[in-house]
């Protein structure tokens, strides 16, 4: 009779893990433009998601945020383990600055929204050097103080990007050598002549690296500008593992990660306390679950996982904590879960609370 009990709770268990997934898994949720002219008029931007529920999916209403954001998506019911598309175009004229706009969209087979996001940052048109090479590093000019590299995937090949530089001396400037680790390879004229210029190649191989989530490095360029030889330029990426977006029998037999509590309120503490919080991570697929690393976003939180490994319907404790480090009013934190789940193999633990002074 026991057995039979825990055979009952164990379906139920397994039958509230599976509502979890979604029907509509997405390639992306957020989209960054980057920097947008506005003089160039609108941007558009497709969110591709494939149908996993297993019945068939209709898309009822997608609605954004602002006016400046148009919707376009798949009218027909997309069937189970095809494709459909949610379209989403912003228009930038006359709002220059950062924008994120967000796209709520409402399907026939889930009460609770899914949520899309769009950003950037609109940049006026205006074709002048000072605006284009506006950070100075003595006479040697950048469109930006750092070099960044948004995502970037560990297992697959190095990416390079291309910086522009300008002299905005008098005198020809050497460009002597470049400094960094092995998994930075940096291109660069050797001269760059008075109000000149160019631009410095950088390949960043993510596999030697290897490391996952927020990195940052500095490259060093050492040359004979006077009063400023050495220019010191931070190098930012963010690493995670490409998946492709599973077929509904592959989704069914893989990894599933699943986050008991993802959103962590801490409550109200005063300075000087250290706030500790468990939270249960369940494996609910067919296949072992790996956590490939784990990380905060801020100094001040901390995150360690019991076991790394986790087998089919098992599970294992995320342990965070937080250290306010002078910090005080509201704080609102992240933990990021890098795993092999091939649905959702980034997932974020939200983390809330409210420091006294």
């Amino acid at each position: 009779m026991k057995k039979l009990i825990v055979l009952f709770l164990m379906a139920l268990s397994s039958q509230g893990w599976s509502q979890k997934l979604e029907s509509m898994v997405f390639r992306e949720k957020t989209y960054d433009f980057g920097n947008v002219v506005e003089g160039k008029g609108i941007v558009d931007h497709e969110f591709v998601f494939t149908n996993t529920s297993g019945l068939p999916v209709k898309i009822l209403s997608v609605q954004p945020s602002c006016g400046c954001t148009t919707p376009e998506w798949s009218r027909n019911s997309v069937l189970q383990g095809k494709t459909g598309f949610i379209k989403a175009s912003f228009d930038p004229r006359g709002r220059p600055g950062y924008f994120n706009k967000s796209l709520t969209v409402v399907t026939d087979q889930d009460p609770n929204p899914i949520i899309l996001q769009i950003k950037g940052v609109v940049k006026t048109q205006v074709a002048t050097e000072k605006i284009d090479f506006s950070v100075s590093l003595g006479n040697l000019l950048f469109t930006s103080k750092s070099f960044n590299f948004d995502k970037v995937y560990i297992n697959k090949e190095p990416v390079q990007k291309t910086f522009p530089i300008m002299n905005a001396g008098t005198a020809p400037i050497e460009l002597v050598k470049a400094l960094g680790p092995a998994y930075l390879k940096v291109e660069m004229p050797l001269v760059i002549g008075p109000k000149a210029k160019g631009v410095i190649k950088v390949t960043y191989d993510p596999k030697k690296k290897n490391q996952f989530g927020f990195a940052s490095d500095n490259i060093q360029i050492n040359t004979n500008d006077p009063g400023f030889e050495v220019k010191l330029i931070p190098v930012y990426a963010t690493i995670e593992e490409f998946y492709a977006v599973p077929s509904l029998e592959e989704a069914k037999k893989g990894p599933i990660l699943v986050i008991k509590e993802p959103i962590v309120d801490l409550g109200r503490f005063r300075q000087g306390e250290n706030i500790d919080k468990v939270v249960l991570i369940v494996n609910a697929g067919k296949k072992t679950l790996l956590i490939k690393a784990i990380q905060g976003n801020c100094a001040c939180i901390v995150a360690e996982v019991d076991k790394k490994s986790i087998f089919p319907g098992d599970s294992t404790h995320v342990k965070i904590s937080f250290k306010p480090q002078n910090r005080s009013g509201t704080q609102m934190k992240a933990v990021t879960i890098y795993s092999n789940d091939p649905l959702n193999s980034v997932q974020r633990i939200n983390v809330q609370a409210y420091v006294e002074d």
